[in-house]
Formats: C-alpha cells, sequence, structure tokens
C-alpha cells in the first residue's frame, strides 16, 4: 500500500501487446509501460515486455489460459482500479488488441464507473498479423474481398453461432480460441460443400514457438494432429490460405488425382 496517496494520479491504460513478438508493440505502447506504476499484464504478453516498465513499478500476472479461471474478469477489474487508487497509472498489457476478444471496453467501463481517467493504445490484433507473417493475407484481389473473425468458443463452451453464417461466405473466416473444437467447426466448411477448401492453423504466432499445418477442410484435423499443434493458436479458413508456400504442394497434389 502506498502511503502518500496525496500525490497520487489514479489513471489506466489500456495497452495492446500484439499477438507475442516484443518488437510488433507500438511506441505509444512503449511510451505508456515507461511510465506505469504497475502493469497488470495477461497470459500472451511477451515477458520482454516487462522489462520496459520501470524497476519500482508493481507487475501482477493475472492471464487467464483456456480450463484456467484462476482470475476472473471482474478480480480484474477490481484489482486494476484499486491499484490505481493506490499507486497510480496503472498499465493493463493485453495480448493482442485489447477490443478484439479482449474485454477492454468492459475495463474501460469498469474505470469510468469509479472515475479513473483511462485510454486505450491499440495493438496488432493477432487475427491479422499472425496470417500476415506467414505469407496469408487476410483479403487479396480475386480471392477474397472481405474477412471475418469469429471465436471459437462461446462462454458456454458451445461453438458461435457466428461460424455457421461465416462457412457459408466466400470471405477469409479467422477463427480465435478455436482449435480445440477444430473437428466440429470443419464440419460446418463441410455441410456446405467445401471440402476443398484452403486452411490453416498458426500456432504461438510471431514467436519462436511458432508452429503451423496446412491443408484443407478435410485434411487440416489430420495436419493439426501431426505436428502436435495445440493451444494457443487460430484457424484461416479461405482461399488466401492457398498462397502459403506449403500449399503449393497440396494444390500438386489434387492437381493429379482431378
Amino acid at each position: 500500500m502506498n502511503n502518500n496517496k496525496q500525490n497520487i494520479n489514479p489513471r489506466i491504460t489500456l495497452v495492446g501487446a500484439g499477438p507475442g513478438d516484443a518488437e510488433l508493440i507500438t511506441i505509444k505502447g512503449i511510451k505508456a509501460l515507461q511510465t506505469a506504476d504497475v502493469v497488470l499484464y495477461d497470459a500472451l504478453v511477451n515477458d520482454e515486455l516487462l522489462d520496459l516498465a520501470p524497476a519500482h513499478s508493481i507487475k501482477v500476472y493475472v492471464g487467464k489460459r483456456s480450463g484456467d479461471q484462476t482470475h476472473s474478469q471482474a478480480s480484474i477489474n477490481q484489482l486494476m482500479v484499486d491499484y490505481a487508487f493506490n499507486y497510480g497509472h496503472v498499465v493493463r498489457l493485453k495480448g493482442g488488441d485489447p477490443f478484439v476478444f479482449g474485454r477492454g471496453f468492459e475495463e474501460i467501463e469498469f474505470a469510468a464507473q469509479h472515475n479513473i481517467q483511462a485510454q486505450v493504445v491499440p495493438g496488432i490484433s493477432s487475427s491479422i498479423g499472425v496470417p500476415e507473417l506467414q505469407q496469408i493475407p487476410v483479403t487479396h484481389r480475386g480471392l477474397s474481398e472481405s474477412f471475418w473473425v469469429v471465436t471459437g468458443t462461446t462462454a458456454s463452451g458451445k461453438i458461435s453461432s457466428d461460424l455457421i453464417d461465416a462457412s457459408k461466405s466466400k470471405a477469409t473466416v479467422v477463427v480465435l480460441m478455436g482449435i480445440h473444437k477444430l473437428a466440429e467447426i470443419t464440419q460446418l466448411f463441410k455441410a456446405e460443400g467445401k471440402n476443398s477448401l484452403p486452411a490453416a492453423v498458426i500456432q504461438s504466432g510471431t514467436t519462436v514457438n511458432e508452429k503451423i499445418a496446412v491443408g484443407t477442410v478435410d485434411t487440416i484435423v489430420a495436419a493439426v494432429a501431426e505436428k502436435n499443434i495445440s493451444s494457443p493458436a487460430l484457424i484461416v479458413f479461405g482461399e488466401v490460405v492457398s498462397l502459403h508456400p506449403e500449399f503449393k504442394q497440396i494444390k500438386a497434389f489434387y492437381d493429379t488425382v482431378a
């Protein structure tokens, strides 16, 4: 507890840390970290970024991984406010972008309810940045005019109903938090007759642990199992995946059996 409360100016900055590579954070995000009194950071945040905060600052892990709900959103909200009142500038460091399945707006609202000044520093969303660094554009002339970003699993643990609509679209579909439902998700695309639609699954994108499996709707589940890919991972469905270098071999196979 800080005993010099009369000099404290409580404020909160939500900073998007990007998809994993520490160098993908913005300059504005770095400046926020450099003035932090407290950093509340998520599971997918690169630890290197914590070194940007002052040595005296308090670093608190509040990550939530699949199956681990140690830190509920309500408890994170309260911690964020309590630290702001007691220490000053709290940087809420979040993987990707705070407003892309990051529950950032809930945190901004909670800060406002307690009359605490808050701002957001956008980050590179994994939904765009991770495929891009694997040479998979989410849009490309002649292949895809738009893209969907959909959560694979809802709070109830079920497949998102939006995925049903997405599977009918010609757009690129990027699925976050869906790796454990991959077999079920591919069934949606198969039901639309898209068995040969290119697909990719990328684990730990932009980090040293990055792995990728490339295939089609029919083969991607087996490809993921073969490469032992697991969470955290995102899924990309769409013709744009055919631009990935590994897909050339798959295309050659289909051309020979056609």
